[in-house]
């Protein structure tokens, strides 16, 4: 078993990992092959290039390391749905799109092995707060409870 000696957590697109900030200086302070990670990276996400994803790189003693790409945040999800740039200034008052429920279980049930919960049910209930606080509306019956 090697000795962990750091974990990065970066958010990166897909397919487009380079040296530039913030890559090249969040590997460097620990040491990492910079270069080696871009290459794995993109290798690994040429399928969603463009998106966001979230990786977490685990850094090892030996300056070896691996890394595991989560599925895009919730919020990039819902934006990319709703087809609109970015959230409302204010989410209470002035609303930039919407969204139905079914596109609210398909994000909920790609990010599902991600999220801090058992049912897709509450998966759904916790995209749909991401939604609402970014005045993003869902519209439709709600099938939850």
């Amino acid at each position: 078993m090697k000795e962990v000696s750091g974990l990065i957590k970066l958010q990166i697109k897909g397919g487009a990992a380079n040296p530039a900030p913030p890559v090249g200086p969040a590997l460097g302070s620990k040491g990492v092959n910079i270069m080696e990670f871009c290459k794995q990276f993109n290798a690994r996400t040429q399928d969603q290039a463009g998106k966001v994803l979230p990786v977490i790189i685990t850094v090892y003693k030996d300056k070896s390391f691996d890394f595991v790409v989560k599925a895009s945040p919730v919020a990039v999800s819902v934006l990319e749905a709703a087809k609109v740039a970015k959230g409302s200034k204010e989410p209470n008052r002035s609303k930039v799109g919407s969204i139905s429920w079914d596109q609210v279980r398909a994000i909920a049930e790609n990010k599902m092995k991600d999220l801090n919960c058992f049912t897709i049910e509450s998966a759904m209930s916790m995209v749909a707060g991401t939604a609402r606080s970014m005045g993003v509306k869902v519209t439709g019956e709600s099938p939850l409870k």
